[in-house]
């Protein structure tokens, strides 16, 4: 799950990233929370896909 002290984590380490450089372990650290990020929002597509139900047009010209 997606938090706002998660986003704000990425955030803040992003930030640092781009004024001072990170250390090892803050590296480490952005990377596991990229990655549970990117996890959650494919997991959220997924399930929204999943739910997409196809339904033929009834006045659509029969081939």
């Amino acid at each position: 799950m997606i938090t706002k002290e998660m986003i704000s984590r990425i955030n803040e380490l992003a930030r640092k990233k781009r004024s001072e450089g990170l250390s090892p372990e803050e590296t480490a650290e952005q990377k596991e929370l990229y990655a549970q990020y990117l996890g959650n929002i494919r997991g959220q597509m997924k399930n929204m896909l999943d739910a997409i139900e196809f339904v033929d047009d009834p006045k659509a010209p029969k081939h």
